[in-house]
């Protein structure tokens, strides 16, 4: 199959965890004669979220129907869409930015808004409660670009100290060749 034509789909599966989902839902994938590009992976709170980009030759209906005997086994919840294959585009972050406060609604918003107004672009972001259910605690990782340079970032996030919000960053300096 020819990793650059245009038969590509999203597939995500989401359920509560249990061993041996990625080898079943994959198994079916590669039977039905299905290439994977890029994966993303994670358990989120006791439930397993995949999304993987499946190189098919049919459509979104039969995607579907070759691995939803697999999810339904499993108690999975499918989504199948028809998405451009735009693989070998990999970007590299420059930037990793990690953000503690006390949870509360409304701090992903205003952390990441005062980030993208000064110019990073989110490539990865990954977050987690912690502490105790009295005292819940807020763990944001984020990697990315640094758009308008590291200095813009680094005077962007000050406004956030005095409200009761931590933000470290750190320049990823990465060597490719």
């Amino acid at each position: 199959m020819n990793r650059l034509t245009n038969h590509w789909f999203m597939l995500t599966v989401v359920g509560k965890d249990r061993p041996g989902i990625v080898a079943r839902v994959t198994a079916a994938l590669y039977e039905g004669g299905c290439n994977l590009g890029e994966a993303s992976m994670t358990r989120l709170g006791g439930n397993f979220t995949v999304m993987l980009m499946v190189q098919h030759d049919g459509d979104t209906a039969s995607l579907t129907r070759l691995v939803a005997t697999v999810t339904e086994s499993l108690g999975l919840k499918l989504h199948v869409d028809k998405i451009a294959g735009d693989l070998y585009h990999h970007q590299e972050p420059d930037v990793r930015i990690a953000v503690f406060g006390a949870d509360r609604a409304g701090i992903v918003a205003q952390v990441t808004g005062v980030l993208a107004e000064a110019g990073l672009d989110i490539l990865d972001l990954q977050s987690n409660v912690a502490g105790s259910v009295d005292k819940p605690i807020y763990i944001m990782q984020i990697e990315g670009r640094a758009l308008e340079g590291i200095p813009a970032l680094e005077s962007a996030v000050a406004v956030l100290d005095g409200k009761g919000i931590q933000v470290h960053l750190e320049p990823i300096d990465i060597m490719i060749g």
